[in-house]
């Protein structure tokens, strides 16, 4: 470490110059450096090295048996900082080998990332996503430090720190069975706080969601039947029961099996958005990915 600490960068790049060169003269021309700045520099490396590297001989310079072995490693190694300090190159995706590590909900899963996906397989088909359950407490760590890439989340609940894009802007409606005898029009308020309502409680065992909290400002309640942790289960309960609750339209929009109607009470939207950390900010293949994902949902 203490030779190392004594290195100048250039005195490596100078080294490898001579060591092809086996004559100052050449090794100057071929740095762009002045004659003498060369003699100073192998000077300065013998004295590092306590050996004399480079001896005169009948056609040029000998490299001493010190000097051979350094010969290879320091080429690999010069060869790979050049490789790391040059600028990146255009992703490609067809070549493209990377495992991308997404947190997500399985509402961002349905919304987000299943109408993205094909677009992904299509124009990267060598890359994998892994999808990892959404912490909200967890993701900017898990963010930091490179357990993910990548998160779906609500802009108004997004941690400080991390990089933001917006997606879309999300509205609920009123959902039950396809036939359901209370929906087949929108209902009046007094019906709809008499209807047996399910909701998701992401935390679990939760009967209260923003929909109380409207209805509890205008003196209202309902009767919230059900609390279950994911939308995907609650899609099946509406199916089957005559259960009915406030979802996300585009969770819903596209399931025959259900009944969309406006509810007779205006509960606030959400924006959903991207979110990554400064470490992926940059780089080309997660640009690509951010790029890809946004125009799939947009």
């Amino acid at each position: 470490m203490t030779n190392l600490r004594r290195l100048d960068l250039n005195l490596l790049v100078t080294l490898d110059a001579l060591l092809a060169e086996h004559n100052v003269t050449r090794a100057a021309e071929r740095l762009h450096y002045s004659q003498p700045s060369v003699s100073v520099h192998l000077a300065r490396l013998r004295e590092i090295f306590n050996d004399p590297l480079l001896l005169p001989g009948p056609r040029g310079m000998r490299p001493t048996a010190r000097a051979e072995s350094l010969r290879d490693p320091l080429r690999e190694a010069l060869t790979a900082l050049e490789a790391a300090i040059s600028p990146e190159s255009p992703f490609d995706p067809v070549a493209a080998t990377q495992t991308w590590r997404i947190a997500a909900t399985d509402y961002s899963e349905s919304t987000v990332l299943l109408p993205a996906l094909a677009e992904l397989r299509r124009l990267a088909p060598g890359t994998r996503i892994a999808v990892i359950e959404m912490a909200p407490g967890r993701f900017a760590r898990q963010a930091e430090q490179g357990d993910i890439d990548l998160a779906f989340h609500i802009t108004s609940d997004a941690p400080e720190g991390l990089h933001l894009r917006p997606l879309f802007t999300e509205r609920y409606v009123l959902a039950g069975r396809r036939g359901h005898p209370r929906l087949k029009r929108k209902p009046t308020i007094a019906q709809f706080c008499a209807l047996e309502h399910v909701l998701v409680s992401p935390a679990g065992g939760g009967f209260t969601g923003v929909t109380d909290e409207v209805l509890a400002a205008a003196g209202l309640s309902r009767r919230v039947a059900l609390s279950v942790p994911h939308f995907l289960f609650l899609a099946s309960v509406l199916a089957s029961t005559d259960l009915v609750a406030m979802l996300p339209a585009r969770l819903v929009r596209d399931n025959a099996a259900l009944q969309i109607v406006e509810a007779p009470v205006e509960v606030p939207g959400y924006e959903m958005s991207m979110l990554w950390h400064e470490r992926v900010h940059r780089d080309p293949a997660h640009q690509w990915l951010r790029e890809t994902i946004a125009a799939a949902v947009r």
